[in-house]
């Protein structure tokens, strides 16, 4: 997710709190933010999602989260995803109990959608969307 990292950067890093919001016309928002919950690894956890409408509830579509990791350079490790339009919930690697659960089919299908979406996000011009409109929190 190298698009999420550098608009990360542009924005002034990850931080506690961590909200932005991208406009980027025909697109839907693009919306990061830091969540107070740590990913499977103990590590900070980031939220990417566009959002729609239907019937006034709001949909993710998608929503993935990563962990952050900062070893060997700052890099994105997914573990969820959702979109609520298609009715799916997948966690790819998660705590139950006291057991690390991880998939390694869906988590090879995160990576390889996170690959995609990360390559649109840098094609439709998100990171020249933050620097042309700025963000709103």
């Amino acid at each position: 997710m190298k698009t999420i990292l550098e608009i990360l950067k542009k924005a002034g890093g990850w931080h506690h709190g961590l909200y932005l919001r991208i406009e980027n016309p025909p697109f839907m928002a693009l919306v990061i933010e830091a969540t107070d919950e740590s990913g499977p690894c103990g590590l900070p956890v980031l939220s990417i999602a566009h959002y729609g409408e239907q019937n006034g509830d709001l949909m993710r579509d998608p929503e993935m989260c990563f962990e952050l990791g900062f070893a060997a350079g700052a890099h994105l490790t997914p573990f969820y995803f959702r979109n609520d339009y298609l009715g799916i919930e997948q966690f790819s690697r998660t705590i139950e109990g006291d057991n690390y659960v991880f998939d390694r089919h869906l988590y090879d299908q995160h990576e390889k959608f996170a690959g995609l979406w990360d390559k649109n996000l840098s094609r439709q011009g998100f990171i020249e969307a933050l620097a042309r409109r700025g963000t709103r929190s």
